[in-house]
């Protein structure tokens, strides 16, 4: 089965993967394309046990035991994979995303099952976001966190200032209509500039506002147009920020409307699964299930490495 799961119903994805069997060959197709290979020594010499006991496969090299499971990002998970391969169904098609507590419902597992899968899912969603992004880019910076007023009173930091308490996050909008977008610790021009140059093809036209830590952008080497807003000016000769504000838009609507709480401490996986998202679905189509399969082999992620992590 090599068919893409675009626009599928629930009923549907249940006629396509009826059984865990179903979903094991899924995997292992999109995963090996019909060569097993050992994802330990990597030889190709690999015999199939008849019972799937202890796993379902032997390599006759190394003499190790593995399963389509071994060296990917769900290796230690007990779910089966059917869920696993529903899962990504719900978060690559949901126009909005889907929240952990209504993933929780659908699996039929508790909220801390469907969160940590989740979690998982868009670990392997942060690869392969390198790359030069264009000579023509949008930098622009915003504020992720609650509301103050909507905060218990001994969390208040009594600061009237609006970025006070809330988490930095820098986006760079390519010219083809690609985002990609990162947590920082601060919005200063040392941070603004290395992420441009991390991002942006050296000597690229490099569209911002006036914030003050994109003043070093010039100094860098990129030719730097800053858009006014202060004085009602949005656009210049075709020069403006407004696709990545509207990508910003979109994720603090998700944000209210669908997850509603988002931690500093895994911020980044959700700002890098809000722009795969927007990537993927620019073009009218949606990820498609190998590529989610082909970026879990490698990964891994503990649900204790997951709760102590720092961003």
């Amino acid at each position: 089965m090599t068919e893409k799961l675009e626009s599928v119903s629930l009923h549907q994805f249940f006629q396509r993967f009826p059984d865990e069997e179903a979903a094991r060959q899924y995997f292992e197709h999109n995963r090996w394309a019909g060569e097993v290979s050992c994802p330990h020594c990597g030889s190709i010499s690999v015999a199939e046990i008849k019972n799937h006991k202890p796993m379902p496969y032997r390599c006759r090299d190394c003499r190790k035991h593995f399963s389509v499971r071994t060296g990917m990002v769900l290796a230690e998970s007990r779910l089966p994979l059917q869920k696993w391969l529903m899962a990504i169904h719900m978060m690559t098609t949901a126009p909005k995303g889907i929240p952990s507590t209504q993933m929780a419902r659908e699996l039929g597992v508790t909220q801390r099952s469907a969160w940590f899968l989740a979690q998982r899912i868009r670990e392997t969603w942060m690869a392969g976001q390198g790359g030069s992004m264009g000579d023509h880019v949008q930098v622009d910076e915003t504020y992720v966190s609650g509301r103050e007023k909507n905060k218990r009173a001994k969390k208040k930091l009594r600061a009237r200032r609006g970025s006070v308490g809330k988490t930095a996050v820098v986006g760079i909008h390519s010219e083809i209509g690609d985002v990609r977008a990162a947590v920082v610790e601060d919005t200063k021009a040392l941070m603004l500039s290395a992420f441009v140059r991390e991002n942006a093809t050296p000597g690229a036209t490099v569209v911002t506002d006036t914030h003050g830590g994109n003043v070093g952008l010039r100094g860098a080497g990129f030719t730097h147009i800053q858009i006014n807003h202060l004085v009602g000016e949005y656009v210049r000769d075709m020069a403006h920020t407004n696709s990545i504000e509207s990508f910003w838009s979109l994720l603090k609507r998700r944000y209210i409307g669908i997850y509603h709480y988002m931690s500093a401490k895994h911020l980044h996986r959700y700002a890098n699964k809000f722009s795969f998202r927007h990537n993927t679905a620019r073009a009218g189509t949606r990820p498609f299930i190998d590529m989610a399969i082909n970026r879990m082999v490698g990964k891994h992620l503990t649900y204790k490495g997951l709760i102590h992590a720092s961003r």
